[in-house]
């Protein structure tokens, strides 16, 4: 694999993780913490892929992964916010819920094939010798994760609903007293936040792996949880090591190709290894990460306490 191949595997593989990511980013912004995105993730992994088994729309498929993913960040969302459950178990038990119910209702699409991938590439510039394959040869959503990246930063440091979105995330009593109704404010956070997982599971299933496994996103939840916290709570960060993260994933594949010989077990820890480096990193300076973490974050609110 040589380096535009590489890059261009990173970015494929960062996109996953920048969709989901910012998808929790705005439910951390809210003060929400839901631990449930690697089931989410499958679960719209599963719709989505079924759904372009059944109509040959990719655009369809998306659309079904995010609704996916939305419903069931309402139903955390309610659970949480409604009857004040434990965000932390509340949110293992949807990951676990939606693993169990991937495996079960995706049996009969294991076999199933999806219609031929169609190959982007932006005109003129998808020619260009080594940037033409490493940057401008890319499925729509590559470009679309930036898009989302520019649109959230916009959102949540330009206008007054993002601002309101963070005083939420910072002090829902203060919201609360100012007149915001802070539950449906942090319902509408987790169900954006939850449509952007299934989006990045969709992706997952239709266009970076097009085809459906049990357990397919092996992990990429939990990482894009950790993500967040890596990128101090800033879409632009969370961007950026995404597609580090991304490089890292690929990184295995070039050695493996290069015949750089290490047990494949360990090649595969990669990911979770860098993650776990990075998170010790960051956290020899926790006053950092006091300053940037929204105050409320996994702290429930009634309106009447």
């Amino acid at each position: 694999m040589n380096s535009a191949l590489l890059i261009a595997a990173a970015l494929d593989a960062g996109t996953i993780l920048a969709l989901a990511s910012l998808g929790l980013l705005i439910n951390e912004k809210a003060g929400i913490l839901n631990l449930g995105a690697e089931g989410m993730m499958l679960c719209a992994a599963l719709a989505g892929f079924a759904t372009v088994v059944h109509t040959g729309s990719s655009a369809l498929g998306f659309g079904a992964g995010m609704v996916v993913g939305a419903a069931m960040a309402g139903l955390f969302g309610w659970l949480v916010i409604w009857l004040g459950t434990n965000q932390y178990a509340t949110g293992l038990a949807l990951s676990l819920f939606g693993a169990g119910l991937s495996a079960f209702a995706g049996t009969a699409y294991v076999q199933e094939k999806l219609p031929e991938a169609v190959h982007y590439k932006i005109p003129v510039l998808g020619d260009l010798p080594f940037v033409g394959p490493a940057f401008f040869s890319h499925h729509p959503m590559v470009y679309g994760g930036v898009l989302i990246t520019a649109a959230l930063m916009w959102f949540l440091f330009k206008t007054r609903s993002g601002l309101v979105l963070r005083s939420v995330g910072e002090s829902p009593h203060s919201a609360h007293a100012l007149g915001y109704n802070v539950r449906r404010i942090r319902l509408g956070a987790v169900m954006a936040g939850g449509a952007l997982c299934g989006l990045a599971g969709a992706y997952v299933s239709t266009v970076y792996t097009p085809l459906w496994v049990e357990g397919m996103i092996a992990g990429k939840g939990w990482i894009a949880l950790a993500l967040t916290t890596f990128a101090t709570w800033r879409p632009a960060r969370v961007l950026l090591g995404a597609y580090f993260f991304g490089g890292v994933t690929m990184l295995q594949f070039q050695l493996q190709g290069a015949g750089v010989h290490i047990a494949s077990q360990f090649l595969n820890m990669m990911p979770y290894v860098a993650t776990i480096v990075v998170l010790v990193l960051i956290s020899r300076n926790p006053q950092w990460i006091r300053l940037n973490m929204p105050q409320s974050i996994g702290q429930p609110f009634q309106p009447n306490s």
